[in-house]
């Protein structure tokens, strides 16, 4: 069985929206893992995870009241969280917000805590991530997750030659699924609190995914890429040490791309409907 088309329904008048998958086997691999976490079945964790698509000022309150009060809520489970957030572009509160992640979830399909404290972790993630996204531009993309699949399926050394940062609107990508950083994230966080464990490069997948509604600026990945190749050769020694030169296939930037889009829609017609009620597969 080959699969050859993605639809997304979205919104309460569940809109499809048609992607022509990628002629790639990793492709067709990722549809194994999406047709699993179905059949399990897992639900999508969160169908309203939508980014970029509201007014900036509503996406920065929205944001910073909503990370305030998960750490309030983790706090209450125990765990002590020194700071609170205030500004959007505070990255060095939000390094430290990751940390708590990090630190107390463990690393990839590791549990360290109970399921109730392990969602108020996720949920944490996502609102750093969230926090990070709004500050960098806030691109319009949704991210579909099933946390409870497990993240067992590593990529083969022939899926590396497709990544690319260059992305275009309406396409479809792998979801980086490990818990940690690579050293895309190193560059652009400037972390202090992470531990050498949680650099984790891009080796897992899952069914997770995520779609972009927005097209690259030539100039602006011109610019990161340099970011991240300064980074490197300041800590060549650390990735060295890990057997990563600076060409290795695990220090590719960005991720892979699994499918365009074949409907006709437009950012307007995603505004009013931020929320993914079904995924379907065909062949």
């Amino acid at each position: 069985m080959k699969y050859k088309k993605l639809v997304i329904e979205y919104g309460n008048d569940n809109m499809p929206v048609e992607y022509k998958l990628l002629d790639y086997d990793i492709v067709q691999r990722w549809a194994e893992r999406l047709i699993a976490a179905q059949n399990f079945p897992y639900p999508i964790d969160h169908p309203d995870r939508f980014y970029g698509f509201d007014p900036i000022e509503n996406q920065i309150e929205s944001a910073i009241t909503n990370i305030n009060l998960l750490c309030s809520k983790i706090e209450q489970q125990g765990i002590r969280i020194d700071r609170i957030l205030q500004s959007i572009n505070d990255q060095d509160t939000l390094n430290y917000l990751h940390s708590i992640f990090e630190n107390y979830h463990g690393l990839l399909d590791n549990k360290l805590v109970s399921d109730n404290l392990e969602k108020m972790l996720c949920d944490l993630n996502i609102a750093v991530h969230r926090c990070e996204s709004i500050q960098r531009g806030a691109d319009p993309r949704h991210v579909v997750t099933y946390f409870g699949l497990p993240k067992t399926k590593v990529l083969l050394e022939s899926d590396y030659q497709h990544f690319t940062n260059e992305y275009t609107f309406g396409s479809v990508y792998l979801n980086y699924v490990e818990i940690g950083k690579t050293l895309e994230d190193l560059a652009l966080d400037n972390d202090k609190y992470i531990s050498e464990n949680a650099f984790q490069p891009f080796r897992h997948y899952s069914a997770d995914f995520n779609v972009k509604f927005y097209n690259s600026n030539p100039k602006q990945i011109a610019n990161h890429n340099q970011l991240v190749d300064d980074y490197y050769q300041r800590n060549s020694i650390f990735f060295e040490k890990k057997g990563l030169t600076k060409n290795s296939m695990l220090l590719r930037k960005g991720t892979i791309p699994l499918a365009t889009l074949y409907s006709r829609i437009s950012i307007d017609d995603l505004t009013s409907r931020q929320y993914v009620k079904k995924v379907k597969l065909y062949e």
